[in-house]
């Protein structure tokens, strides 16, 4: 779905400065093209949730001369542009996060940008832009070593005997062979 400025502000709940945050928000999906603005339930640290607004999608990040597309969700409170956006690495299933310098274990980024920020100095299409740098950088994500093997269909666990029965094998848990009367016909 394509977003224009007013969609966006008509979203905001009206606690924001919805002008403002708008604008910000249409002129970074300009340059983001996979982003996109939603509305939902942010959870504190402490457990309490609020209803706020987010941009969440991918940003280009390129390593090793190679674009990836790093998942990301940047949630805005009411105060802002007076307070920095919280802004999380949000890995896919295929994914894990590498903590780091400017990632901690829940996927939470603590760029300097963000430590450093000024209302009228910073916004949030430079945010992005040197979160994309920086993660060329030093990747927050990587490709989870071991994918989790599929289960066999329970049927791929049978085979066929001789005499035309189908068994299944199974091992026992202190490893040793089972004997023939513990064994189940098929």
């Amino acid at each position: 779905m394509l977003f224009n400025e007013e969609m966006i502000r008509k979203m905001l709940p009206r606690a924001y400065l919805r002008k403002h945050v708008a604008h910000q928000i249409y002129v970074s999906m300009s340059y983001f093209k996979n982003l996109m603005p939603v509305v939902d339930e942010y959870v504190y640290k402490d457990g309490t949730t609020k209803s706020l607004m987010s941009l969440t999608g991918t940003i280009p990040v390129v390593f090793s001369g190679k674009t990836y597309n790093i998942p990301i969700c940047v949630w805005f409170e009411p105060n802002y542009p007076n307070s920095p956006p919280m802004c999380y690495v949000k890995p896919t299933r295929e994914m894990i996060i590498v903590k780091g310098k400017y990632i901690s274990s829940d996927g939470e980024v603590t760029i300097p940008y963000l430590k450093d920020w000024r209302k009228g100095q910073c916004d949030l299409s430079s945010l992005l832009q040197v979160m994309a740098i920086l993660f060329g950088e030093v990747p927050p994500l990587a490709m989870r070593p071991n994918p989790e093997p599929e289960q066999a269909s329970c049927w791929l666990q049978f085979h066929k005997e001789a005499d035309g029965r189908y068994c299944m094998s199974l091992p026992r848990g202190d490893g040793q062979p089972f004997q023939h009367e513990n064994e189940t016909n098929c």
